[in-house]
């Protein structure tokens, strides 16, 4: 895939529409997730489509998502761009690939932003504390220029602190935890639930549906 076809808002970041008639969902709450760890298993780096195996406790998630019409929105930081590991076309083959597993299974994503910038690397990418990088708020308050919603009333689930951290920065008012992460530290206003067995699962899967209902 050429590079000047590929969704690139800035050398290193990335904004891929994908849900059709993107206006019906102006004004109603979002599902935002994260991608490596939290939707695909965490390989480290993941550059080809082979390494994109799903994390199936997700995938009702996501559906659940899906038959509500909430949009779906993943945001996720990419390091591995800025310190040469893979390149944006290595992304848009794993992401497809992700994508593509998602719908086998029932699953739409609405919306993908991916941000390269990293501390320290070397130019474009280099950029201190860069407000698109989790666990800056950048990319989940860039997702509200295309659904303009009530941010408060938005669910974010990740596998990191700082995933959740973006979320509480940007107004929203809750999220989940998916493995053993350390939890963030409480901060008013912002409450955390950790997913790690059925019961987790399926709460957030009755909280994900009233979003739909609201």
């Amino acid at each position: 895939m050429a590079e000047r076809a590929l969704p690139l808002a800035e050398p290193g970041l990335w904004g891929e529409l994908r849900a059709e008639a993107p206006e019906r969902f102006a004004g109603r709450p979002a599902l935002i997730l994260d991608r490596d760890g939290t939707l695909n298993v965490d390989t480290g780096y993941p550059k080809h489509p082979g390494d994109i195996v799903l994390v199936e406790p997700m995938v009702p998630v996501i559906r659940a998502a899906t038959e509500a019409d909430v949009p779906v929105v993943i945001v996720t930081n990419q390091s591995g761009i800025a310190r040469g590991l893979l390149g944006w076309e290595d992304f848009a083959a794993t992401n497809g690939r992700l994508v593509e597993l998602l719908a086998e299974r029932g699953c739409r994503i609405d919306l993908v932003i991916a941000c390269a910038y990293l501390d320290g690397a070397p130019p474009p990418y280099g950029a201190d504390n860069h407000p698109m990088r989790k666990p800056n708020p950048g990319m989940v308050l860039r997702a509200t220029r295309v659904f303009r919603p009530n941010l408060t009333r938005w669910i974010i689930v990740g596998d990191r602190a700082r995933d959740l951290e973006a979320g509480r920065r940007a107004g929203m008012h809750r999220g989940w935890l998916f493995g053993d992460a350390e939890v963030p530290a409480p901060a008013p206003g912002f409450s955390v639930r950790r997913l790690q067995g059925e019961a987790d699962f399926a709460e957030l899967i009755r909280d994900v549906t009233m979003l739909g209902r609201r």
